[in-house]
């Protein structure tokens, strides 16, 4: 599959839509793939449900602690593939900084966002759909993507020069989760049973990229969503949410589970490419994004990724007679070129990843 050097049609920036009365046709989802808003659904009655909490500050303690913690990190992943993690290191007033940042970003005049305008060869820039394929219904939001690691592909053009603060906070930003993913990666790798080098060995060198995620106000939220039900392709993803606005919902079974966030955490999820190399341990799983009438909504997707250029696989490891391998082999960058012609679809794409 070849990748798309333009988008399709002209691209329409969501929040010039915002104040509109009726949201425009092409962001219409059918019936079935819509969010349920009604209160009294069965939806939310399982909403009872939370997603696991972790403290990754056991990890500094003690072996029991340490192992606890370990425990609860490998018991959330192989449950649900999704986790807050407090006390995880990265600074509040960081978190906090950023966040602001890319709020101002997006408040300034759309002249100077349009600077930054992207293309789908690479999605670096400032963006308002996530597939090229032509006529597909849209979601509500508009977005920046960042490249942050290898450092041989960070651009700096591509960076926003206002507000003055972004650049650095990024920068200082990433650097602090990609210790963080080191850290995660060595827990999955030990709780596999591996040693603590296993899924370093199996990410090759790893790449890395941040989406700052804006959702507009949205004049019929239950007609569309901000971000449609998907896995995410990488290796693992972190996610900075919106201090005062709910919107992402996790699958749980046949339910759409609406996250609580936690001040201060950071929800930490399991990728496809984690899923094949560990032939379906941990599993990613599907998620989505609800939008509302009244607020905006921003929030900061960290990427984790493996070398481009690696063929991952199921390691040889956690292959054996009575578990063959699950997935066929695929270069990271191959299973991006998917993705980013088709958009967000569930999990399709791991299971166009499966063997025969």
């Amino acid at each position: 599959m070849e990748v798309a050097q333009e988008w399709p049609e002209p691209i329409v920036r969501v929040q010039s839509l915002a104040d509109a009365e009726a949201i425009p046709e092409r962001y219409i989802k059918p019936p079935s793939d819509r969010p349920n808003l009604n209160p009294g659904t069965a939806m939310a009655a399982g909403e009872t449900e939370c997603l696991p909490v972790v403290d990754l500050s056991g990890l500094r303690g003690g072996a029991a602690e340490r192992q606890a913690t370990m425990r609860a990190v490998s018991d959330a992943c192989r449950e649900w593939g999704f986790f807050q993690a407090v006390n995880h290191g990265v600074s509040p007033a960081l978190t906090a900084a950023v966040r602001e940042a890319w709020r101002q970003f997006f408040h300034l005049p759309m002249a100077e966002k349009q600077a930054y305008a992207n293309s789908p060869t690479t999605f670096e820039g400032y963006g308002s759909r996530l597939g090229a394929k032509k006529g597909a219904i849209l979601d509500w939001g508009d977005y920046f993507f960042l490249q942050l690691l290898p450092q041989s592909i960070k651009n700096y053009d591509k960076w926003p020069t206002l507000p003055a603060s972004l650049r650095e906070t990024t920068e200082a930003y990433g650097d602090e989760l990609v210790k963080l993913c080191g850290v995660i990666k060595e827990v999955l790798s030990l709780t596999l049973r591996m040693d603590e080098g296993f899924l370093h060995r199996g990410f090759g060198e790893p790449g890395a990229c941040l989406r700052v995620n804006f959702y507009p106000k949205c004049p019929q939220p239950e007609l569309t969503l901000g971000l449609s039900p998907h896995s995410d392709p990488g290796g693992m993803t972190v996610l900075l949410t919106d201090e005062h606005v709910k919107g992402l919902q996790v699958r749980k079974g046949d339910d759409w589970i609406t996250v609580q966030p936690i001040p201060d955490a950071l929800i930490v999820n399991i990728g496809d490419q984690i899923q094949v190399l560990t032939n379906a341990t941990y599993k990613s799983v599907e998620h989505r994004v609800m939008v509302n009438a009244t607020t905006e909504r921003l929030s900061l997707a960290f990427f984790y990724n493996p070398d481009d250029d690696l063929s991952i696989e199921p390691a040889a490891e956690l292959v054996t007679p009575t578990s063959p391998p699950v997935y066929k082999p695929m270069t990271f960058k191959e299973y991006k070129t998917y993705m980013r012609m088709l958009g967000p679809c569930g999990k399709s794409h791991v299971d166009l990843h499966k063997a025969a």
